[in-house]
This record gives C-alpha cells, structure tokens and sequence, in this order.
C-alpha cells in the first residue's frame, strides 16, 4: 500500500490539471478578446476538476482514505485560522469604507501632494493608502483615475504615472497587516506577522527609495493643481491602529475584531453610517473574501494529497539534489512563487501553493518562517505586478491608453525590489542568530 503512495511528480498532476484548466483557458480566451477571460473557467471548477484527477491517483488506495486526507487536510486548523483571518479582514476593510474610513485615508493622501512632485507623490500616497487598506487592486482602483487625470492635464507622461501607482499599491500589499497575502504567508509558513513585516520593510524600504529618487528625477514636473475631496482624521484612526497593534504582537484576528468596532463607534457618531449598514458593510466585506478562502481550502485538501502521494517529499528532494546551499534554496523557493502567481494571475493562490513546500525546503536549510514568508510574498507580489496580465496592469493601460509595454520600463520600485531581495540572498543578510548558528552547522558536516 505505501508504494502506491509514492507517485513522485505525478502526484503533482491535480495541481498541473487546475493549472492547465484555469490559466490555460484564460490566456486563450483573453487572445479572443473576451470580457473577464478568467472568470469563463471559474478557478473553483478548475480546482474541482484538479479533485477528480487527484483521487483517481494511486487507484489501489480506496477513495474513502484519500477523501480523509483530503478532507483533514482542508480543515487542518493554519488553514481555517488563514479563513478567519480572511473573514475578519474582509469584515474590516467593508465596515472602515462605509463609515467613510477609506475616502478619508485617499483625500487625505491627495492633500499632501504637490504637484511639481505629482510623480514621487503619487508613489508615496500609493504606499501609504494601500498599506492602509491592505489590497493593490483597491489602491489602483481609487487613484489611477486621479493620478492619471492629473498627470494628462499637467503635460507629464502617463505610462510613468501608472507605474508609480502600481509600484506603491504593491508596496503595501506586500507589507499590510490586512492584506491576503501577508495574511497567506506569514500563516502558511508559520510566522508571526509582525516578524514577517519587519523582515519585508528591511528589504522594501530601500527599493522604495530609490524608486522615490528615480521617480524625482525621471518624472518631470506638473502644472496646475490636484482637486482632492474633505477627509476626517478620526475616520483614518482605525486603520492606524490595526497596524500599530498588530506590530506590537497582538493576535491579528483580535486586531481586525478591534478594528471592526472601532469603525462602527466613529461611524455612528459621527453619522456617516447608520447600525444596519455597518452591519451589512461588514457582511458585504467578509463576503468578498468568501472566493479566496474556498480556494484557499481547496488548494490546500489537494496538497494534502499531493504531500499523501509523495509529491511534495519527490519536489523537496529534486530541488534540494541541486541545490547544495542555503543560497540556491531561497532563489528557488522565491522563483517557485513569483513563476506561480505569474502564472494563476493570482498572488495569494501562488503562496498558498507554495508554502508548504517552502516550509518543507526552509526545515531543510534552517531557514526562518519569517524569512520564508516574506521571500514567498515578494516574488509572488513582484512578479505578477510585471505580468502584462495583471489587473493592475490592464487597468493603468486602459485608463492612459498606453500598453504594458510603455509602462514596464518605470517601474522601478518592482525591480529594484526584486534585485534588493537578491541582494539580500546573494550576500547573506537579514540572518537570525539561529540561522546563522544552522548554517555553520550545516557548512561543518
């Protein structure tokens, strides 16, 4: 019966199924030109069809044992603490914008940026809102309009503008105590997130600057001035301390509870919410993360099997056989993830994939969960944000009428966070003294 378990690569075939369903379809029908290519094969019919091929695997172990793995492996509880992480976030982010929490955090940003700098303020009010708020797309949604207004009125180039949008809204997106992929990372590989962030920030906040020096200097100078709506400080308070806290070490999901009802007390006394609609911003909220945690379930009952057939023990061993170092280790475990989310157009579902066979490579070279959380989540938010698929990307390109090849070329702040994380691999830095300790072990034998 244990031979029939070890399938090697084969085990990986419900996962190349999802893949080949869900990608395959969408490259092909984005080509015909369809409205909404991806959501023609919708991912979780791709991830059922990936179920089927997975349980017809090893056809002499009985469908009730791969069904108990399959099943124990959806309900594990890093998984359902990664939904209600979800949940609460979702939950959050609805409650904080109906109360008027996320216009305020936007007009506030727009009112410190002047416009014979619109280009690096653009940037930095992307970092600020979209570490606010916690999503990229949110970001890119709400101020590429403006910006990219902004920007045609005032002469300047809006290819660069859109780059610095991209570049900023992913800025936070990597780092944010509310955003699904540090939600997926840091969970996925057992980190806490505030060792997480801090590991991230070290390696984005020198990509940042310079990105910031070279959208100074390469940007050019607007004209005109930037019409920017009323904002209520108190209103952005909630945001403030969701993060404040969650750096302190306070257990995420109680952060986002504090959160939540911090939103509905500043809300209703100041009127711009009434009960029944925060309650019901709170329900749209946690309903729209509904989609990312069935998928983050699924993916992980069919990595239950795959890891049950042996595939993720035959991956671990084919990389590691060629890799003779820590180094080698986290450029693959990094490539891994930034390949994936190129591929599923999709960041969190690249990090939910790869996690666990990230933690499997990291016990193997003494590599810290927060180190593997932060090199899963910034290859897979670097590379996607360079894919000319990305929404992001078709929304700067719809809205400049340019294509992702005008904006490509300025966005300094994804690659110079790609090159500024190999810098830090290449050379060793950002070790924990554990680490350090492991590697001088590992070197002796």
């Amino acid at each position: 019966m244990e031979n029939q378990k070890r399938l090697g690569a084969s085990a990986f075939l419900p996962l190349i199924v999802f893949l080949a369903l869900y990608v395959g379809c969408g490259i092909t029908f984005t080509l015909m030109g369809v409205e909404n290519p991806f959501g023609m094969f919708p991912r979780h019919v791709a991830l059922l069809a990936g179920i089927a091929a997975a349980l017809m695997l090893a056809p002499k172990v009985s469908v009730t044992e791969k069904l108990d793995v399959f099943c124990q492996s959806m309900g594990n509880s890093g998984v359902m603490m990664i939904v209600l992480i979800y949940l609460m976030a979702g939950g959050f982010q609805g409650a904080a914008a109906s109360m008027g929490g996320k216009d305020s955090v936007i007009n506030l940003a727009l009112h410190f940026i002047p416009v014979t700098l619109l280009i690096p303020g653009v940037f930095l009010m992307c970092c600020f809102i979209s570490t606010a708020i916690g999503t990229s797309m949110g970001t890119i949604a709400a101020m590429a309009p403006v910006a990219i207004g902004v920007a045609t009125g005032a002469g300047l180039n809006p290819a660069i503008v859109g780059a610095a949008v991209i570049g900023g809204s992913y800025f936070g997106d990597n780092l944010s105590m509310i955003s699904d992929t540090t939600i997926s990372a840091a969970q996925g590989c057992g980190s806490e997130m505030k060792d997480k962030f801090r590991m991230n920030f070290f390696i984005a906040l020198p990509a940042a600057i310079v990105a910031l020096v070279l959208y100074t200097v390469l940007g050019g100078q607007g004209s005109g001035t930037i019409e920017a709506g009323a904002y209520s400080v108190i209103q952005v308070l909630p945001y403030i301390v969701v993060l404040v806290s969650a750096l302190m070490g306070i257990n995420v999901a109680l952060v986002l509870f504090i959160g939540i009802l911090m939103t509905g007390v500043i809300g209703i006394a100041q009127g711009t919410v009434g009960f029944f609609e925060w309650i019901q911003a709170i329900g749209t909220g946690m309903s729209d993360m509904f989609s990312i945690s069935i998928v983050a379930i699924l993916i992980s009952g069919i990595i239950g099997l795959v890891r049950y057939y042996g595939g993720v023990e035959w991956m671990v061993n084919a990389i590691t056989a060629k890799i003779h170092s820590r180094r080698s280790a986290e450029y693959g475990i990094g490539l891994l993830s930034g390949i994936l989310s190129g591929a599923l157009v999709n960041n969190t579902i690249a990090i939910i994939v790869t996690c666990p066979i990230a933690k499997e490579i990291g016990g193997k070279f003494g590599i810290a969960p927060k180190r593997l959380a932060s090199l899963v989540d910034i290859f897979a938010c670097a590379f996607l944000a360079l894919m000319p698929h990305d929404g992001g990307i078709l929304i700067i390109t719809e809205l400049a009428g340019c294509t992702p090849l005008d904006v490509l070329p300025y966005s300094f702040y994804m690659f110079a966070l790609i090159i500024a994380t190999c810098v830090t691999i290449q050379f060793g830095l950002l070790r924990t003294p554990e680490e350090k300790a492991a590697e001088k072990e590992m070197s002796v034998k």
